[in-house]
């Protein structure tokens, strides 16, 4: 019997293993060395104690407990890393590939600009799989005419475009990417008349296209205001788009072009919509009646294919007969091409995608990571199907619709599509499937579907699925497959790690904690991770808060807080330190980059964690018992040159709330308060031997955050932090040093 060659390989290095292993035995036998440092001080005699305010002992010790609970925790992301390889030239011929439905959702055109939109769109379009199989579906929340009228060039212009990239073997697909002036993807066919004759029609048409949608769009700005109809409050449309120009096209031609529709679910004031959750549910049910495709790619708007062959990668391992009956979901990581050389933003996030992915993977695979994910249809229908329910309980499930309840049984075809075509009464149960009061007494958001208990809707929907016992794997190639618009700016950076927070710790003070939740029903390392991620928001704002304040305030007074030089247990505080740097420093150089890049990371998340971190907990506590409503922001992808310059600088641009802004400055200037007063009452008392360790810490926040401390005092430009926000932040300084001081007397 002839064995068919593997699709995929997986490879596991045994030296990142043992290096990850040995650090975490020796970093746990030095924190075990600190808990007893710290423990044994509570049965010291009553005078040693009372050196030491109790309270403020105990605050430290707490941190250092949450702080090295949540590192140890972690430890479970480095216990079996694996990274992978594909061999899609493997794969059967093309009339056995399953069907793709690829979703991709836009909220507002203003923040989201349509040609950006539309230039996913096309390179979703022109993806290297066979175009009879490839379905694709945008979701427009806002209603915007601007951005139906923008797939309807972007059809057009398709019409032309797909031929052009499929002829010359096109990687670039994303046209935007293509005639841009960094672009090489043409060197392989040089000066050839008949390319170079294809390539400027190809780029004229191009150019046609983008003054149709730009001035479409001034039109659209100026009529915007007469309409009834606002991002919050329109009807369902369901639209597939085709060229009405040229209804008379040959059928060989239809068969080249992908099915394109449009989608825009009923919005109402009075329903809950559940952002980007609700509007996937949407497109889940739309394409179920439409095109019902076995597999489905979600995209960004602001995600294009920057690979033509993801599809057919991702193949790889829903063909592989060990996991593909249990097979989830395939991610690929989030790449960005307009990060600066200096990623002062950690936009590439390099450790998230970098390691941390790569350890689920060998844990039953990577979380569900929002973008650039081919994920099992049935996966998302959850246990309706495999309990073999009858047609009242898969109503009660999915809804009224007998048209999609039909659509999830597995002998169900999708009716065959005729350029485009779709009848009116299909059209019509789409846009019933797509109203707000469709989805009511359902399970839609609870059992099946992506799930509403979290903002943070594709961690919880992976979590989820992967306590069903379903796996994931995780696909990291050269090649970026998907390539996104990166954050430029800290409001934006801000917002969305205040957002993605809030749903984070929602999920891990629910009943759905994965320490509780998750080990009961998924691997006990693998519980962990999730555990990690769900609380590391929480876990890391309480101890850096303390580590920010308490240690400052005990250095203006005179108190020590650490062992001093002379003692064995400074060695352990040392060791602590240098270990967790050094590992850092470790994986930074391991991935490519940089000291520079250790120094952006380490700032961050100092910064995030006073701010953000902070903040999403609060919103997540409220949330949880019942203060206030889940909120959602959208992330401003529209292009502002002022901030890409700072960017391009490497400076930040702090016009952002002062509400965010205010807690950095105060930590900033409370550090430096202390570390100068605190260094001028050590020399006149002379103990630097018991207060070297404070001194330290104040100056290592001051140095890692020497870009704030830039912000406040040398620049001028518009990116500066704002007098007001540093007066404020001063008086917060001083009237928490005058309490601390004055609760230290007494």
């Amino acid at each position: 019997m002839e064995i068919s060659p593997p699709l995929h390989l997986c490879h596991v290095s045994k030296t990142s293993i043992f290096i990850n292993r040995l650090h975490g035995l020796l970093h746990s036998i030095a924190i075990a060395f600190l808990i007893y440092y710290r423990a044994s001080f509570l049965f010291q005699e009553p005078q040693t104690k009372a050196t030491v305010p109790m309270l403020l002992w105990l605050l430290v010790f707490v941190a250092e407990l949450l702080l090295s609970f949540i590192w140890l925790i972690g430890q479970a992301y480095h216990w079996h890393p694996v990274s992978r390889t594909v061999f899609p030239e493997r794969l059967p011929e093309d009339d056995k590939l399953p069907a793709i439905d690829v979703f991709i959702c836009t909220v507002d055109p203003d923040k989201e600009p349509t040609l950006d939109v539309m230039n996913t769109v096309l390179s979703a379009m022109a993806l290297d799989y066979p175009a009879e199989k490839l379905n694709l579906y945008l979701s427009d929340d806002g209603g915007a005419a601007v951005t139906l009228h923008g797939m309807k060039e972007a059809w057009r212009f398709a019409k032309s475009w797909l031929p052009f990239c499929k002829k010359y073997g096109i990687k670039t697909r994303c046209p935007k990417a293509y005639f841009s002036a960094t672009s090489k993807d043409d060197d392989s066919f040089g000066s050839s008349n008949e390319f170079m004759a294809d390539r400027q029609i190809i780029q004229e048409k191009y150019e046609d296209f983008k003054e149709r949608v730009m001035r479409f769009r001034e039109d659209f700005v100026l009529e915007e205001t007469k309409s009834d109809i606002t991002g919050r409050d329109h009807p369902a449309l369901i639209e597939v788009i085709q060229d009405n120009s040229n209804e008379e096209a040959p059928k060989d031609e239809a068969n080249e072009m992908p099915l394109l529709v449009y989608v825009s679910r009923e919005k109402r004031p009075s329903h809950p919509h559940h952002f980007k959750a609700g509007a996937l549910n949407v497109l889940l049910r739309v394409s179920g009646v439409i095109s019902n495709s076995p597999h489905i790619l979600v995209l960004d708007c602001d995600m294009y294919c920057n690979d033509p062959t993801s599809a057919r990668q991702a193949m790889c391992f829903f063909f592989d007969p060990n996991i593909s009956s249990s097979l989830a979901f395939v991610q690929f990581p989030q790449r960005f091409h307009n990060i600066s050389k200096h990623d002062i933003y950690d936009s590439q996030l390099r450790s998230t995608f970098g390691i941390l992915w790569q350890g689920l993977d060998g844990l039953k695979g990577p979380v569900l990571s929002g973008t650039g994910f081919y994920i099992k249809r049935n996966s998302l229908y959850g246990d309706s199907m495999q309990k073999g329910c009858n047609l009242l309980e898969l109503r009660d499930t999915f809804g009224l619709s007998n048209e999609f309840v039909n659509s999830i049984r597995q002998n169900y075809k999708a009716n065959p599509m005729s350029y485009g075509s779709v009848s009116s009464m299909l059209l019509q149960e789409t846009r019933i499937l797509a109203s707000c009061d469709y989805p009511r007494h359902t399970k839609w958001g609870e059992e099946v579907g992506f799930l509403y208990h979290s903002v943070a809707e594709d961690f919880f929907t992976g979590f989820i699925l992967h306590c069903k016992g379903w796996l994931s794997v995780y696909l990291n190639p050269s090649r970026p497959q998907f390539l996104g618009t990166s954050i430029t700016s800290l409001n934006d950076l801000l917002i969305q790690g205040t957002r993605w927070s809030s749903g984070l710790v929602e999920v891990g003070l629910s009943r759905f904690c994965p320490l509780i939740y998750g080990t009961l029903r998924m691997s006990f390392l693998e519980s962990l991770c999730y555990a990690e991620i769900s609380l590391f928001p929480l876990f890391y704002c309480l101890p850096l808060w303390c580590f920010a304040t308490i240690p400052q305030l005990c250095l203006l007074n005179g108190i020590p807080l650490y062992p001093k030089v002379s003692s064995s247990f400074f060695i352990v505080f040392s060791f602590i330190f240098l270990s967790a740097v050094s590992k850092h420093l470790y994986e930074v150089l391991k991935s490519g980059g940089s000291i520079n890049t250790l120094v952006y990371e380490q700032r961050l998340w100092m910064m995030k964690s006073v701010s953000t971190h902070t903040y999403g907990s609060l919103d997540a506590v409220m949330k949880r018992i019942g203060v206030r409503e889940a909120s959602f922001l959208p992330t401003n992808k529209a292009a502002d040159e002022e901030k890409f310059k700072l960017y391009q600088m490497g400076k930040f641009d702090f016009k952002t709330s002062s509400m965010l802004l205010v807690p950095m400055v105060t930590v900033i200037i409370l550090n430096m308060a202390s570390f100068v007063l605190g260094v001028i009452r050590i020399i006149i008392a002379g103990n630097w031997d018991s207060m070297v360790v404070q001194v330290f810490l104040s100056s290592y926040i001051l140095v890692m955050n020497s870009a704030i401390i830039e912000g406040m005092t040398i620049r001028k430009d518009k990116g500066c932090i704002p007098l007001s926000v540093i007066v404020l932040s001063t008086v917060f300084s001083i009237i928490f040093l005058c309490l601390g001081s004055f609760f230290l007397m007494y």
